[in-house]
């Protein structure tokens, strides 16, 4: 895992949400699911390239249900965009790196 990824869990999630003063992608993710792992590389490298800029943390979803069902998450992996504690973006399913650098940037 990137040195830049966070793993956040039910207890710590909101806290984060509340006190961050950079915008948020969380990875709402499991180990069983095969795009999540997919995705994975792509995420380690963004969270290399918008470290300074964005806090982009994981969150798995077999161990921490509380955080998910919260954000009506229905399908893995959902990487949802927060800024100042609000949802600001979401995306479902494998993409390219490139949309979720789009994405970043729409949210920076």
């Amino acid at each position: 895992m990137a040195e830049n990824i966070i793993h956040l869990n039910d207890e710590d999630f909101d806290e984060l949400l509340k006190t961050s003063d950079k915008p948020i992608m969380v990875d709402f993710w499991a180990p069983w699911c095969g795009p999540c792992k997919a995705i994975g590389p792509s995420l380690e490298a963004l969270a290399d390239e918008f470290g300074d800029q964005i806090t982009i943390a994981k969150v798995n979803v077999d161990d921490n249900p509380i955080s998910p069902s919260k954000h009506n998450v229905q399908a893995i992996p959902t990487l949802i965009f927060f800024k100042n504690g609000s949802v600001v973006n979401q995306i479902t399913g494998m993409v390219a790196k490139e949309k979720l650098e789009e994405a970043i940037k729409s949210v920076l």
